[in-house]
């Protein structure tokens, strides 16, 4: 009885079938697949510095993981590709003029307190990348203000042309522009037709968990449409919202990561449901124009308590 026990014990306390070095190579290697429409289209609309942050964020996550794990003495598998598609997601977050130590602390940050922290892959309770996020939009805010630190451009924020000039001002801006990545945001965030492509292939080939992003995007919308219906001018349509700030982003790539994220359908979609709506109240009353990394943060959060929703007994389908 004491072996039998040790068995079930194991079983129990072993990673899920996504911690598996070939699966997890393959799964980064498919989202990274996913990412790269929306890094050319970061190439094509803010140039070489974009390449710069981008190459900067994933060189330092893959570093300082290997060295993590070296110091913890532990197998070095950064070939597993989770590091680097980190530091991309960081750096989709953060503008394309961010300095070069900024990159660099985010990085480091997001890998040694955002994951290795607790353990390494797959213990982490919060999204790994909006770790690092957080920590430098708290500490420096301006320099992690895209407005502020995109002057030569011809762009505009839409969030803050809703935000201080009315839905009719935000509506003014052409969607084609939206979806072509047209707008001051995060260096990849705004890149919302190439991330909604990416995503949906994600989603198609069965790596994203499709009941957390259809409740994501759901609860984005479903508030939206609220707010709009109650007061037109000054909420914008869903589908301004969805195009917007880091919401596609979030959506597809951040709120689904299974580290963080319930691991049932009910569960699954009442956390992206939760996420999604938590966008819309921060967006409408709180004191950020797009909330999505915040609202995902706190989602993260609560992952724990919705997993506890109507659980199976063990060994039950």
């Amino acid at each position: 009885m004491p072996d039998a026990r040790n068995a079930v014990l194991l079983a129990m306390s072993a990673p899920p079938y996504w911690h598996c070095g070939r699966t997890v190579q393959r799964q980064s290697l498919w989202i990274a697949a996913a990412l790269a429409p929306a890094v050319l289209c970061a190439l094509w609309n803010w140039g070489l510095p974009a390449l710069r942050v981008m190459a900067l964020s994933v060189a330092v996550c893959v570093a300082v993981e290997a060295l993590c794990q070296k110091a913890m003495g532990r197998e070095i598998a950064v070939d597993d590709g989770t590091a680097a598609v980190s530091g991309l997601l960081l750096a989709f977050m953060l503008p394309a003029a961010a300095p070069w130590w900024l990159v660099c602390l985010g990085a480091v940050v997001s890998i040694c307190l955002g994951k290795m922290a607790f353990g390494g892959l797959g213990a982490n309770p919060v999204n790994t990348s909006l770790v690092g996020w957080a920590v430098l939009f708290v500490s420096f805010p301006l320099l992690m203000d895209a407005n502020a630190m995109q002057l030569d451009t011809e762009f505009v924020d839409p969030l803050l042309r809703l935000k201080f000039f009315g839905a009719a001002a935000a509506e003014e801006i052409p969607f084609t522009d939206l979806l072509l990545g047209h707008q001051i945001n995060g260096l990849g965030a705004g890149q919302a037709g190439a991330l909604l492509l990416g995503g949906s292939f994600l989603a198609a080939r069965g790596f994203v968990r499709w009941h957390i992003a259809l409740g994501f995007f759901l609860g984005v919308a479903g508030l939206a449409t609220a707010f709009a219906l109650a007061d037109p001018a000054a909420n914008a349509s869903p589908f301004f919202h969805l195009a917007t700030g880091s919401v596609l982003l979030g959506g597809f790539f951040l709120i689904t990561d299974p580290a963080n994220a319930p691991s049932r359908p009910l569960p699954m979609f009442l956390y992206g449901l939760v996420g999604g709506a938590l966008v819309m109240l921060i967006r409408k009353y709180g004191v950020y124009a797009d909330g999505t990394p915040f609202a995902i943060l706190l989602a993260n959060l609560l992952a724990p308590q919705l997993d506890l929703l109507r659980p199976k007994p063990f060994g039950g389908r």
